[in-house]
């Protein structure tokens, strides 16, 4: 594309249309017309230009222009409960559901992971003294020791939120890193795996496997499953980038990114549920069955929701996008 031709050609239409915003009338029905179809001839000029010619200085102007258009033609558009509970029923299932070819495989590989290093470490004395001299390890896993009082050593409500805190920020690495070819979820897959080895390791050298599930599956079951679909999800979104599809890498990577946050903001509320569960239930003097049945209904309830919810906005349509009014404007592209 020669650039200087094509602005040569179509400045006058983009300086109608900044006039027609500008205008401080209101718009007759002829020039309300004219205004809508210079904005979508302005959107199809802006997508031309940055994927054949991008120029920064132009870009931007073509942008403001293409936002002040949209802004007028549908008018601004302010968040309502309608929206969180489309979000609540649609997006955030659908976007999880989607995803499950990636987030299923990354679970059921993370935990083989974690049962190997727990079996590595609970079957090799050498490695457990690598980990802790013997007093300490006796100290972690004894009755009444580190591993047991840890969940009832702050009080309930903010060890609950530091939990969710630390978890939720966890799930958003995963979210965000993603984009870098997904080597840092792979890390911090690793690192959550490791640590859920070593307690699972140590315990079980001690003969007290039991009660480190009865500690760790009643939140355990919700909350490593957030992280499972955030890192998920992340992977996906790095091989986004490698493979965008029938998309532009850029299309591909914009509708990709954009479930992704929204998948935060759902996974916060999920972890959430689960660091409520890690501060009020897991200390709580409740039988271990109790526990554990009340971390097993908080997951089954959560996939239930995901595979009932989600596939169905899935069928409808759904991709936890936003709304086609919400995003930009841009040129189909042939496959």
């Amino acid at each position: 594309m020669d650039l200087d031709v094509f602005v040569s050609a179509h400045r006058a239409e983009w300086d109608r249309l900044d006039a027609l915003l500008s205008r401080r009338r209101r718009l007759d029905g002829a020039e309300a017309d004219e205004l809508v179809t210079l904005y979508q001839r302005t959107a199809t000029h802006l997508s031309l230009i940055q994927s054949s010619a991008p120029d920064p200085q132009l870009t931007g102007r073509l942008s403001q222009l293409v936002a002040r258009a949209r802004s007028t033609v549908t008018g601004a558009r302010t968040a309502s409960w309608r929206d969180v509970t489309r979000f609540l029923t649609r997006g955030f299932p659908a976007a999880v559901y989607r995803s499950r070819r990636w987030w299923i495989p990354t679970a059921l590989v993370s935990t083989a992971v974690a049962i190997l290093l727990g079996w590595w470490i609970g079957a090799h004395p050498e490695v457990r003294s690598s980990i802790a001299a013997p007093a300490q390890l006796r100290q972690m896993t004894r009755p009444g020791g580190e591993y047991e009082t840890y969940y009832s050593s702050h009080p309930a409500a903010s060890f609950a939120a530091q939990v969710w805190t630390n978890n939720a920020k966890a799930a958003a690495m995963c979210l965000v890193l993603g984009v870098f070819l997904g080597l840092p979820v792979l890390w911090i897959l690793f690192e959550n795996m490791l640590n859920l080895g070593v307690g699972f390791g140590l315990m079980s050298s001690a003969g007290r496997l039991d009660t480190f599930l009865g500690l760790v599956l009643p939140h355990g079951l919700l909350e490593l499953t957030a992280v499972f679909v955030a890192a998920g999800t992340g992977l996906r979104l790095g091989w986004t980038l490698i493979d965008p599809g029938p998309r532009t890498r850029r299309t591909a990577l914009a509708e990709e990114g954009r479930a992704a946050v929204g998948m935060a903001i759902g996974l916060a509320l999920v972890l959430f549920v689960s660091g409520a569960i890690e501060g009020f239930v897991t200390p709580s003097g409740l039988p271990t069955w109790a526990r554990i049945g009340i971390g097993v209904v908080a997951e089954v309830a959560f996939l239930t929701y995901v595979y009932v919810l989600g596939a169905r906005a899935v069928r409808e349509g759904e991709t936890g996008d936003l709304d086609a009014a919400d995003r930009s404007s841009s040129v189909p592209t042939a496959a």
